[in-house]
């Protein structure tokens, strides 16, 4: 009989080159929001791959950027410290890029310095010409001896380099046991995913400057039901903001933005726990909260 193994996996990048969206698919659950911005991930997210005779836990971390407040600086030292705790690195880089770029040499150094089995994950292969793939993996091949070097699409959710990924990510783990049961997906508690889904919807209908000016706090999370007696969660959450301008920009005319984003929330939270969800939304203004070092406990990793 196969030995059972399991370990942990982090998953690094930098900004915007599609970590959420590769872990969303290799979980084949919708673990961390997904948004065509920079610096979506803010926190450690751990995320559950049960096989047949592996458990993998990856750990999506913040993108690699160079910080501009104390938020910043939590999420730059969360990404690099992962490195240094886990069996196996997945490193992230975007192929229509034909050079090595300042970021991903940053990250080259400190993933010589952890001295893990990295795997090299070329995505957005799907934008580019077959011709410039081999090029730019002799580039990286020449700075750092990967155990694997994969090119992939990660939008495109292919089931077969789903399946090579985690291939290989298996052969690179040690015989261990299962650190979460078979049923779980990720460490996230249910308030957590909700403060992120509403974030998301923020982060895609949001002007570029606002969504990094917000954070979210679910202040209430009760299952109750309704008159027909169906069973209903009663959602009541706060989106913070750095000054009242940007407040009025989230309420929109009439409410408009707000209730657009709650609308969107309540039905991806819907899917996801599988209930009628009852919303509620507020927007306050906490400024300068990024360099709050209360506020920014919730953005480090806990142990």
């Amino acid at each position: 009989m196969e030995e059972f193994k399991s370990g942990f996996v982090t998953l690094i990048g930098k900004t915007n080159v599609g970590k959420s969206t590769l872990l969303n698919a290799l979980v084949g659950e919708k673990v961390a929001i997904t948004a065509n911005k920079a610096q979506t991930t803010r926190t450690e997210i751990r995320a559950i791959v049960n096989r047949k005779n592996a458990q993998i836990i990856f750990l999506d971390t913040p993108g690699i950027h160079r910080p501009k407040n104390k938020l910043g600086e939590t999420m730059l030292e969360t990404a690099y410290g992962s490195m240094k705790e886990v069996d196996v690195i997945l490193f992230l880089v975007d192929a229509t890029k034909k050079e090595i770029t300042k970021g991903d040499t940053i990250l080259l150094e400190k993933i010589k310095e952890a001295k893990k089995p990295t795997i090299l994950l070329l995505n957005k292969i799907d934008l580019i010409v077959k011709e410039e793939l081999l090029p730019l993996i002799q580039k990286y091949r020449q700075e750092y001896d990967f155990t694997a070097v994969i090119p992939i699409s990660a939008m495109q959710n292919n089931k077969k380099e789903i399946e090579t990924i985690l291939s290989e990510i298996e052969k690179n783990l040690k015989p261990g046991p299962a650190y979460y049961d078979i049923e779980e997906y990720t460490d996230q508690t249910m308030r957590d995913l909700v403060e992120e889904t509403i974030r998301e919807k923020a982060l895609r209908l949001l002007q570029e400057e606002i969504p990094h000016e917000i954070y979210v706090e679910c202040e209430k999370m009760k299952r109750t039901k309704t008159q027909t007696k169906e069973p209903i969660y009663q959602v009541e959450a706060v989106i913070y903001c750095n000054r009242n301008s940007h407040k009025g920009i989230i309420i929109g005319k009439g409410g408009a933005m707000l209730k657009k984003i709650g609308t969107y929330a309540r039905e991806d939270l819907e899917k996801m726990l599988g209930t009628k969800v009852n919303l509620k939304l507020w927007v306050k203004v906490k400024e300068d909260w990024q360099n709050n070092d209360y506020i920014l406990k919730k953005f480090k990793k806990q142990d």
